[in-house]
């Protein structure tokens, strides 16, 4: 039996002990470990890295506590715009959506799209047609109603900002949840999806669906899924750049994605993160903010939970 590994993120940002009481902290470890052991589960059992980095972003999907499906946070006008994408390291296949209203699970919409259309990226009201088409569940607002975020809508909508989600620093949010996965039969795939940005306008759209961007997987270097600001990962295409530098340059894992992270990306004054594994079952989570809600395992071996930049 050959080599799996699984890991995943829940947003990264100025994330400090102080930002999180006890129990908000054990709330996110239990989070993450709920929902790396339900990814380890499916490439334990022999499945695919795309079954499990989609299983495991469905968890993190259902959870409140990250800026994705029922997390997701609210936009200026009150609503709630979700990107997703999924992409197969094997065939190069990929599916994503944007600006997706009332999908309770964008990931799976972002699946289906891969898999039933001719498509690589659908965008709002036409996605939800597709989804509708492929029997994809719907969610009320209701659904996605949360407190905690519409005061973050409330106080952004109050000074003007706009703003990302965890974070001390209003200036500074970052929220989005991803997996990255590699299988038995040597195959990656990565996943990733986002709520957005509290507060955005005119529909933007970050890098989560943007293939190369925030969401990238190829079986000769890596599978990789960015968190962070969303801008900035555009314009440095990082998934597929810590990709580049493995296959043209012979770069490791460690190596191409501390270039990304480390200096391409703050060279620009973009703060965030990312998460990769190779087809050696090498995983790396790196980030240049003060933390990153994570967790990786690797065959059977003990899972990895940190939140803070100290671990």
């Amino acid at each position: 039996m050959g080599k799996y590994a699984i890991a995943i993120h829940g947003g990264a940002g100025t994330i400090s002990k102080s930002s999180l009481t006890p129990e908000k902290e054990k709330a996110f470890k239990d989070a993450l470990e709920q929902a790396i052991m339900a990814g380890h589960g499916v490439l334990q059992q022999g499945g695919s890295a795309l079954d499990a980095a989609e299983m495991a972003v469905m968890q993190l999907e259902n959870s409140p506590l990250f800026n994705a499906g029922k997390g997701s946070v609210f936009t200026n006008d009150g609503k709630h715009e979700m990107d997703a994408a999924i992409m197969c390291g094997k065939t190069l296949e990929a599916g994503a959506v944007a600006g997706v209203r009332h999908i309770k699970n964008p990931i799976k919409l972002a699946r289906k799209v891969k898999e039933e259309s001719e498509y690589v990226l659908l965008a709002g009201q036409g996605a939800v047609e597709f989804a509708l088409s492929q029997h994809i569940e719907l969610a009320s607002a209701e659904y996605f109603f949360d407190d905690y975020r519409y005061q973050q809508l409330l106080d952004a909508r109050e000074s003007g900002e706009v703003s990302l989600d965890h974070s001390e620093k209003k200036k500074q949010k970052f929220g989005t949840v991803g997996a990255v996965a590699l299988d038995v039969n040597g195959n990656v795939a990565a996943a990733t999806s986002t709520g957005g940005m509290t507060n955005k306008k005119y529909s933007r759209v970050g890098d989560t669906p943007l293939i190369g961007a925030g969401t990238y997987a190829n079986n000769k270097t890596c599978a990789v899924s960015c968190t962070g600001h969303g801008e900035f990962f555009i314009r440095a295409v990082a998934a597929y750049d810590v990709s580049c530098l493995m296959e043209y340059k012979g770069y490791t894992l460690q190596q191409a994605c501390d270039e990304v992270v480390l200096t391409k990306l703050q060279d620009i004054g973009g703060d965030g993160g990312l998460i990769a594994v190779n087809t050696d079952g090498e995983v790396v989570l790196s980030f240049n903010s003060d933390g990153m809600y994570r967790a990786s395992k690797v065959n059977d071996e003990e899972t990895f939970t940190a939140i803070y930049k100290e671990h």
